[in-house]
């Protein structure tokens, strides 16, 4: 498969606090041992989707396993205590003061919505000129995740088959013709093998990039909605053209 390079995808940060999201946890309290293991999991699943994982993916993964492996180690009789930063501790500040940041971003990409000057025609459902991907990419892989659990166990044969992009990205915009939208689970509802379903994840990840659909999602952890991009045509105004 072709590697894909996408601008929505942020930093191993970004990741954890998914993590920290979805399964409800407490950022002063983490359980390495868990968020380790799922941290792991989603590497291993952008690994097999040829994603660019940047190494700041892995330096965390490694800082993981060592916080992990020294929360395991059974403290010996009479030794002392290690001097020097707990890396847990800094852990926590890290993802808090992160935290903080995102929600400014956030508030302030808002505020700048809400004064831009934007004037619709007719009653669009969404502004064109949002974001094309409204949810984290790790909403996406969590999603697959479950999709691919119900896949057919992968075999030597599977992993010689070759499952072009290109026919998947065909096969997406095919769904789209006639309406304007379809859901999530219909894109992959005709795929039964792991292979087939990776190649639709990235030729749906591809029609994005190229802005040729976008993603919604509603709520949190909710329904994704797979729409077709409309292209507008500006028509002159004939008066202008017979003026000139």
């Amino acid at each position: 498969m072709n590697q894909v390079h996408l601008e929505m995808f942020e930093g191993p940060l970004d990741l954890l606090l998914f993590l920290v999201k979805r399964d409800d946890l407490d950022i002063q309290n983490i359980p390495i041992a868990h968020i380790t293991s799922e941290y792991l999991a989603y590497l291993d699943l952008m690994k097999e989707l040829n994603l660019d994982v940047a190494g700041e993916f892995l330096v965390m993964a490694a800082s993981l396993m060592g916080i992990k492996a020294r929360a395991l180690l059974p403290a010996q009789p009479g030794e002392e205590e290690e001097s020097g930063p707990d890396p847990t501790a800094e852990l926590k500040a890290k993802l808090l003061e992160y935290q903080k940041f995102k929600e400014a971003a956030k508030f302030l990409e808002k505020r700048a919505d809400e004064f831009k000057d934007v004037f619709f025609r007719g009653t669009p459902v969404f502004d064109a000129s949002q974001k094309d991907l409204d949810l984290d990419l790790f909403d996406l892989l969590g999603s697959l995740r479950e999709i691919l659990g119900r896949a057919k166990p992968q075999t030597r044969e599977v992993e010689a088959e070759e499952f072009p992009i290109e026919e998947k990205m065909a096969k997406i915009r095919f769904l789209l013709e006639s309406r304007p939208s379809v859901g999530w689970e219909e894109i992959f509802s005709d795929e039964r093998k792991r292979r087939g379903i990776l190649a639709c994840f990235l030729a749906m990840l591809e029609l994005v990039k190229t802005q040729k659909i976008f993603l919604r999602q509603e709520g949190n952890l909710g329904p994704i909605t797979v729409y077709k991009k409309e292209v507008r045509v500006d028509v002159p105004d004939p008066s202008a053209v017979a003026g000139g």
